[in-house]
């Protein structure tokens, strides 16, 4: 692709949240997390999107065993005992609450609002609009979105794939909360139909991990279970901030802590919910101080993290040197690795002082962390998109592995590997065979029980796919939930893509701005919840789920659907393939009862068997993982040591190293309101966090006015009217939130193989607003 063909400078459209600045408040940052304020912020958004009496009721059948799993993040729940005060989180409530809302998106609804106008509202006040309740069609030409009777839309869906030249000029996405149920009848359908071009969200998030881990351990996914979080003797966190994205991962830090562990945290902001909690459900933590989770912090340099690997492994060497045999298991390195000599070779190349000069921390606090890994064995390191969404993401994964390589802790109680996963289902939508690059043996298994040859090369990841569009190669864009355009880079330049479709599909809940993003064509097919009751032909349904640490469990909806004319997902699925294919098959069969989907699930993919039986059980089952038990599904059927080059960090005079977060009131694109309690930032979210020093190099006040600017590949990139906030960052490290700040992530600029976007490291210049 060339990235000039995308225009000299991106002008701002709906593909972009408004300009509004809504009164910005600055604040200390907070010293704790969780605790009253969590509470507060639970009974707040419950009440005023669900009512008190519902939304406790709902809240108390969360993560339950015989309830729904929750609609936000992918973290497991307690194999045995769970909470009867409620097994949830801050953010899993707002999830909740902005799913169950009592507040409604009708056909009158689009009658009074046009897309022209809806594009000027924000995100915020988009997903505040509530839940779509029918079926909507955008004629080619029109202002407005009419409602369509689901017959007329599945017609108009089947009749398009019929007619392209190639099933590859379709794009099918997916996005993490969809069920094993339906993410299998999809992948089906759509292979079923002639094309592997299923990206979906975990190309712009955790591929870099799936990568890296079956690359290095045999297997695309972490090896650690929820109880050897509480067993470990020291964590590495790195490049994640649980307080925000994942609240329930810091009650397991707290067991851990309390059992003795230490936690050691590498991130370039002192993050609140990383450095002390207070157990909401404990009495004891609310009237004290709470756990004081990291031990010790290294504030690193963005995209320094191989620099840091190499150097903390440097200085076990020596420590391996002083104390033979006490800090290296060697028993591991040698029956069970592969590749050492070569890894040791290349790290004796580095310069130590080079390497803690690139990190930016102090080498005190490093060789602090260090001490703790050569003194220990059970050890286990985490890591979200802090890592993986850099040009370099996959080695940042590799080198983090080599950690544990050293120190034989794979395969052990207690240690291993955590990449915390997004959205709920996620890593069970890849299992069931949401992937662009399917394993042969998986496409035989199709062939054989269905009757059919499934195409065998490989389809579109997300960014490939934006390209695809952008140059005319694919005409359908068909979402199965998410929000596209919010969600992934270059804005102006995907919104360009999606338009130049001749037709774009949305399967959602609630209204986002890629409904306002279409190609001639679009529909929006809306469908029931997680957490409503799903009734088919044979009764009343549940789905299943697989949870980050690879447990695949029950969930089952109870609150009564939004709307009637609402579908489940695999209902839709199945309408979508009997208007579509020749050979109609059982569609009809396999949703009126979910077991029927289940049993194909068991036929088709290992780790299955006994589905039906295994799922009802309490807390369900955990899927083969060859990594957790020490096997290693790679070519010589060991671990693999790598060498990983150090990336260059240079940035000339007037330039900053932009990465995004989230604030604490949003999950992935989903904004819940306008503040970031823990970062002290209220009623804003149009903000770039900078250090101190570099406000007053370039005579930046707190508050003022800027413009923010990419040029990579000779394309300017504007992301206009930020406000500048000072804050605890590393010099030359700027933090903004997405998707405010997407405009600016580059489409060309991925990590290597994974072709994950590199969010995390966009060049920019900040200039003041005339």
């Amino acid at each position: 692709m060339d990235p000039k063909a995308n225009s000299s400078k991106s002008k701002k459209t709906i593909a972009q949240p408004p300009e509004k600045l809504t009164g910005i408040k600055i604040k200390n940052p907070k010293k704790v997390a969780g605790g009253r304020g969590a509470i507060n912020s639970t009974v707040k958004h419950v009440v005023e999107e669900m009512g008190l009496a519902r939304g406790t009721n709902a809240l108390l059948k969360m993560n339950q065993f015989t309830g729904f799993d929750c609609p936000g993040c992918a973290w497991p729940d307690p194999d045995d005992k769970r909470s009867v005060l409620g097994e949830y989180c801050e953010n899993g409530a707002k999830a909740l609450a902005e799913e169950a809302t009592l507040k409604r998106v009708d056909p009158i609804f689009f009658a009074e609002n046009s897309i022209e106008d809806l594009g000027k509202w924000s995100d915020y006040e988009l997903g505040k609009s509530g839940r779509i309740t029918y079926p909507m069609f955008l004629e080619k030409g029109a202002t407005h979105y009419q409602p369509i009777n689901w017959s007329k839309a599945f017609q108009l869906i089947g009749d398009k794939l019929k007619s392209l030249p190639s099933p590859d000029e379709a794009i099918f996405y997916t996005s993490g909360r969809t069920s094993n149920e339906a993410a299998f009848l999809y992948q089906l359908f759509v292979r079923m139909y002639g094309t592997n071009n299923l990206p979906d969200c975990s190309n712009m998030c955790h591929e870099s991990s799936g990568v890296a881990l079956s690359e290095t351990l045999g297997i695309g996914k972490g090896s650690v279970t929820l109880e050897d979080i509480h067993e470990a003797e020291v964590i590495m966190v790195v490049g994640q901030n649980p307080g925000t994205n994942h609240p329930r991962m810091m009650t397991a830090l707290q067991k851990c802590k309390k059992n003795g562990g230490k936690i050691i945290t590498v991130n370039p902001l002192p993050e609140t919910g990383l450095m002390r909690f207070k157990h909401p459900q404990s009495p004891g933590d609310l009237l004290g101080n709470g756990t004081q989770l990291t031990d010790v912090f290294l504030q690193l340099k963005v995209n320094a993290d191989v620099a840091l690997a190499k150097a903390m492994m440097l200085m076990l060497f020596k420590k391996e040197e002083e104390h033979s045999g006490d800090v290296f298991d060697w028993n591991f390195i040698i029956g069970k690795s592969s590749g050492f000599e070569e890894f040791k070779k290349d790290l004796h190349k580095q310069d130590l002082d080079k390497l803690i000069a690139e990190t930016g921390i102090d080498k005190a606090k490093i060789e602090e962390a260090v001490e703790l890994l050569a003194h220990n064995k059970k050890i286990i390191i985490c890591w979200a998109m802090g890592l993986t969404q850099h040009e370099n993401g996959v080695e940042n994964i590799r080198e983090y592995v080599n950690i544990l390589l050293l120190k034989g802790s794979i395969g052990k109680k207690g240690s291993g590997t955590c990449p915390v996963r997004g959205h709920s289902n996620v890593q069970g939508d890849r299992t069931m065979g949401i992937w662009e690059a399917p394993k042969e043996a998986f496409l035989d298994k199709l062939k054989t029980h269905f009757n059919f040859e499934p195409p065998r090369h490989h389809g579109y990841a997300v960014v490939p796919a934006i390209e695809a569009m952008h140059k005319g190669k694919a005409k359908v864009f068909f979402a199965m939930g998410g929000n596209f355009i919010s969600a992934t880079p270059d804005t102006e330049y995907t919104a360009e893509a999606l338009k130049k479709c001749e037709l774009t599909v949305h399967v959602s809940t609630k209204l986002n701005r890629s409904h306002l993003i279409h190609g001639e064509q679009a529909l929006i097919l809306p469908c029931i919840a997680r957490s409503e009751l799903d009734k088919q032909a044979k009764g009343k349904q549940f789905v299943t789920i697989e949870n980050s640490m690879g447990v695949v469990h029950m969930s089952k909806g109870s609150l009564p659907p939004a709307s009637e004319s609402l579908l489940s997902e695999p209902a839709i699925v199945a309408r979508l393939a009997k208007a579509t294919l020749t050979d109609e098959g059982k569609w009809d069969e396999w949703i009126a009862n979910y077991d029927n989907i289940r049993d194909l699930i068991e036929a088709c993919i290992p780790g299955f068997e006994k589905y039906n039986k295994r799922v009802r059980k309490k807390g369900g089952f955990y899927l083969p993982n060859g990594a957790r038990e020490g096997k290693f599904n790679t070519s010589d059927g060991k671990a693999q040591f790598s060498v990983n080059k150090i990336p260059e960090n240079k940035l000339q005079k007037g330039e900053y190293t932009m990465f995004t977060v989230r604030s604490h009131d949003q999950y992935n694109t989903t904004i819940y309101g306008l503040d970031d309690r823990y970062r002290g930032i209220y009623s804003e979210r149009r903000v770039v966090l900078m250090n101190v020093e570099d406000m007053n190099d370039a005579l930046l006040s707190k508050g003022e006015e800027v413009d923010l600017i990419n040029t990579h590949g000779g394309v300017q990139r504007v992301a206009e009217k930020f406000l500048v906030v000072p804050f605890d960052t590393p010099r030359g490290c700027v933090a903004t939130y997405f998707p405010e700040a997407n405009v600016l992530v580059p489409i060309d600029s991925y990590a290597h193989r994974s072709k994950t976007p590199a969010s995390k490291k966009v060049i920019i210049k900040i200039e003041k607003r005339k």
